[in-house]
């Protein structure tokens, strides 16, 4: 028996659509709604980042209008359009509120709005002038030392302080802070408590103080790199870990993501199990709105967090929704609610990757061949580099070549660290020794091993991908998926695709082997090689350029490092043994002025502390 539909009822028999009369003057059925498809979510997402780039002085009431006169006409292309009027007048808006304050004496409260972080001999933390952690007084970056610097260390974010000192301007180059909305800086003369944090804040600082005095049981290194992977805090890496995250491109490790989110929720699978539809859906809200507050709203995690939300909010509903539209909408309202967002770095590499692990992701895992077992990760991790890959080129320099294999290495290893670190830490901390060792065993394990992964990749001499490189996968990635689409041709396509990504992954690796003369691969780092290898740091560079300035010079020995004077000497000695084999080492302001030949490289030191390094051909030094 066929059940026949009422439409296909009537006299024209089954399979044809009756002629319904309709008496005369009563209106026909509504239009049917046009709905905000995958392509109108992705153009409302592209509109409202535009718009908040843009950032011009406008009413909201005409993106209102706009908005209304969607809903009449029903045109979602409308939308678009409001989206973009509302992100520009909302971003221009958010560029107001970063006029500086006027210079004077602040006394009063503050409130922190990021943890406090020890840098060049200060303590640095974002607070609110005034008014609460979620609204009042302006935000500015609190820096203080002494006595005072100890009392801001001991807070953590949502936490009050009573403080005396004076505001000035920020300076011009740390646009990362006037992301986060502020707009000055005060200097402290004197802080003391002043009161507890929101209740939010007061769970979220009493969980991570639980994780920290868990971990106290690794050591040092592990600890940092635990709480760096747990809650995205990287306050306690040193400039050595630090370095070899980001040279290995594991960096995204430290920085809490969707990753996170997602080990979380499924943490709370079993509860959430237990409830209701309604009451999942709340959980679900409860444990994103806390972990948020955790991790401190970072770009990333709130890119999470937004996607997560919208997907429950979708499921909720029974309309199942593409991920690509789930991470349209979650951008475009983040970028609605904060329109400085679209500046941040970290929230551009977090759209990025995920963009790539959703568009790339699965075309390669039907196009390579392999079990699913190996296919799945490497389609997932080389997605997110080719995501990301032209945002590094154009503000870092390139993508190291050794990045995707780190990944692969990696990623098992953070798993257990989310996975099993987070409860145990929790546990840890509450059962205190001798139990914290054992319950952080695995974790302590898998920080090992990540930090040995994220070494040794660092300090292969493998270079960085640039323009060229990058075009160069692009095409391999587009004749792998075609090859998956073919009949006879396959085989030759993946050869094709596999030649082709050799000689690009090879080359940066190859450029390096025959390196100029003289170069300077990063601010205040001087390599000169000629038969042996000199390295000078001028004084002031620090640790972190030194590393970066040999690493990218894809030294592995050095002959001779001359260092100094200053106070960061120590730390520039030590972060060159970290990244090469060091020979002679000659501080200046230490050793006396003199001369020494190594190789075919002769190098002066004057007794006022400059250096001077002839290569052979060249002048010889002044006297």
């Amino acid at each position: 028996m066929t059940i026949l539909g009422p439409a296909e009822v009537g006299a024209g028999g089954p399979g044809r659509r009756a002629e319904v009369e309709r008496p005369v003057g009563l209106p026909g059925p509504p239009a049917p709604v046009r709905a905000l498809g995958p392509a109108g979510a992705i153009a409302v997402a592209v509109a409202v980042a535009g718009g908040a780039v843009a950032a011009r002085p406008l009413s909201l009431l005409v993106p209102a209008a706009v908005v209304l006169l969607a809903a009449v006409v029903r045109r979602p292309l409308l939308l678009v359009v409001a989206g973009a009027l509302a992100a520009s007048a909302l971003g221009a808006r958010a560029v107001d509120g970063l006029v500086p304050p006027s210079p004077g004496p602040v006394e009063g409260p503050v409130t922190l709005v990021s943890d406090p972080e020890a840098r060049w001999g200060r303590v640095e933390a974002v607070a609110r002038l005034g008014g609460g952690p979620l609204g009042g007084g302006r935000l500015v970056q609190v820096r203080a030392d002494g006595p005072s610097g100890e009392a801001v260390a001991a807070r953590l974010a949502g936490e009050r302080l009573a403080v005396t000192g004076r505001l000035s301007p920020l300076p011009d180059d740390v646009d990362w802070l006037r992301v986060r909305h502020v707009s000055a800086r005060l200097e402290v003369d004197t802080a003391t408590p002043g009161g507890q944090a929101v209740a939010p804040f007061r769970a979220a600082n009493h969980l991570r103080r639980l994780l920290d005095r868990g971990a106290e049981t690794m050591g040092d290194e592990r600890r940092a790199l635990y709480l760096g992977l747990v809650l995205g805090d990287d306050r306690f890496q040193s400039p050595e870990a630090t370095d070899d995250f980001r040279a290995s491109g594991l960096a995204h490790l430290l920085a809490v993501s969707g990753q996170n989110v997602a080990f979380v929720l499924l943490l709370a699978t079993p509860l959430l199990r237990r409830l209701s539809l309604g009451g999942r859906l709340a959980a679900v809200v409860a444990v994103l709105a806390l972990f948020a507050v955790v991790t401190r709203f970072e770009p990333s995690v709130l890119r999470a967090v937004a996607m997560a939300g919208v997907a429950a909010a979708t499921m909720a509903r029974g309309r199942p929704t593409s991920a690509l539209q789930v991470l349209a909408l979650a951008a475009a309202g983040l970028i609605l609610i904060d329109p400085l967002l679209v500046h941040s770095v970290g929230f551009r590499l977090s759209l990025a990757a995920t963009v790539g692990i959703l568009v790339i992701g699965p075309r390669l895992v039907e196009s390579l061949p392999g079990p699913p077992a190996v296919v799945l990760p490497v389609a997932v991790s080389a997605g997110a580099q080719l995501g990301v890959a032209p945002l590094l080129v154009g503000g870092f320099g390139g993508v190291p070549v050794v990045a995707l294999p780190a990944n692969l290495l990696a990623a098992p290893a953070a798993a257990v660290v989310m996975t099993w670190g987070l409860p145990a830490g929790a546990l840890a901390g509450l059962a205190g020794p001798p139990l914290d060792g054992w319950l952080h065993a695995p974790t302590a394990l898998a920080a090992r091993w990540l930090g040995g992964v994220a070494r040794t990749a660092a300090s292969a001499p493998l270079g960085q991908l640039g323009w060229l490189h990058l075009a160069l996968l692009v095409l391999a990635v587009a004749m792998v998926v075609v090859a998956g689409r073919a009949g006879r041709s396959r085989r030759a396509l993946l050869i094709g695709a596999a030649a082709i990504a050799v000689v690009a992954l090879a080359e940066p690796g190859l450029a390096l082997r025959d390196p100029p003369l003289e170069t300077t691969p990063a601010e205040g780092v001087r390599v000169w090689r000629a038969g042996a290898t000199v390295v000078v740091i001028e004084p002031g560079t620090g640790p972190s350029r030194t590393l970066e300035g040999l690493r990218l010079a894809g030294v592995l020995d050095v002959d001779l490092l001359v260092v100094g004077p200053g106070a960061t000497a120590a730390d520039e000695e030590r972060a060159a043994r970290h990244r090469s084999r060091i020979g002679q080492v000659w501080w200046v302001g230490r050793d006396p002025p003199g001369a020494v030949r190594v190789g075919d490289v002769d190098v002066t030191v004057s007794g006022v502390g400059s250096v001077c390094v002839r290569p052979p051909g060249r002048d010889p030094c002044p006297s």
